[in-house]
């Protein structure tokens, strides 16, 4: 294993061999690896680059390193920033894990039950690149998770830039048993005051996070933004109804005109009922 001290030896180093995998924490590549599902020519090890373990204020955001770890994260200055980042960080499994894991690595790896990942998305989070010959760029941390631009050869995400809202914001998730698990469904609730806008989006159930950009819009503009920020139940509820909708819709019948879809079975019944609970909740919490 190769171990660089800096951002840019780490890429020297992948540069050089092409087939390297960089490793963190390396909670999601040593489950591949012990799995048999990954068998990596070499490792180049992050774990000595001290420019990717912290975090500073920059221009109204906070850039935070790539190699800030999960238990970092879930502390209470982090909470009082970006509370729900900290408590994505603070869900994503038990201590072992959270010592390990990384934001950078979560983002990378980009499992769907990535617990920061919808609170990246619902934060419009960017990632910040850095490649061969000491080049930069940024992309949209929604982008990297949807497949839309990818890592080019020997580049790696060096810090995710977060706006600092200043406004509540809210992460829950269910699982399937009780205390730390893997996310049967995820939800992010972000207000953004100055944009008089809010933002939600659903963790676990689809390859990467969704936004419901229409329930957004709509429950936008039911908010009174110079008053008291309040909605009564029922426009809750609608929300939840028209996110969950959003995300596990309906079948549509194959052919115009053709046979009815058959309904959507149990299971996908169920994960849209706890999707339009969390969506509630998470928003009813953000307003309270």
């Amino acid at each position: 294993m190769t171990l660089p001290g800096t951002l840019d030896e780490a890429v020297a180093a992948l540069a050089a061999t092409p087939a390297a995998v960089p490793v963190a924490g390396g909670t999601d590549l040593m489950a591949s690896v012990n799995s048999g599902q990954l068998r990596p020519a070499a490792l180049v090890g992050l774990g000595r680059i001290g420019e990717i373990r912290g975090w500073e204020y920059l221009d109204g955001n906070a850039l935070l390193g790539a190699g800030l770890t999960l238990a970092r994260l879930g502390r209470p200055d982090f909470a009082a920033l970006i509370p729900a980042l900290a408590a994505s960080a603070r869900a994503a499994g038990p201590a072992q894990i959270r010592n390990a894991g990384t934001l950078g690595g979560n983002l990378v790896s980009a499992a769907p039950t990535g617990d920061t990942l919808p609170v990246l998305a619902a934060l419009e989070a960017t990632a910040l690149i850095a490649g061969p010959g000491g080049s930069r760029r940024e992309v949209p941390a929604s982008h990297l998770l949807a497949g839309m631009e990818m890592l080019h050869a020997g580049e790696l995400v060096g810090y995710v830039r977060v706006p600092l809202l200043h406004a509540p914001q809210t992460f829950l998730k269910a699982t399937g048993r009780t205390g730390p698990g893997r996310a049967l469904a995820s939800a992010a609730v972000v207000l953004d005051p100055a944009r008089r806008h809010v933002r939600c989006a659903i963790g676990a159930v689809a390859p990467m996070p969704l936004r419901p950009l229409e329930a957004e819009q709509w429950v936008s503009s039911l908010i009174d933004w110079d008053g008291q920020r309040t909605l009564p139940p029922e426009a809750l509820a609608a929300f939840g109804d028209y996110v969950a909708m959003a995300c596990i819709p309906d079948p549509q019948p194959a052919t115009e005109g053709g046979e009815p879809p058959p309904p959507l079975p149990p299971v996908a019944l169920h994960l849209r009922r706890t999707v339009a609970a969390l969506a509630r909740r998470g928003l009813g919490r953000a307003l309270a």
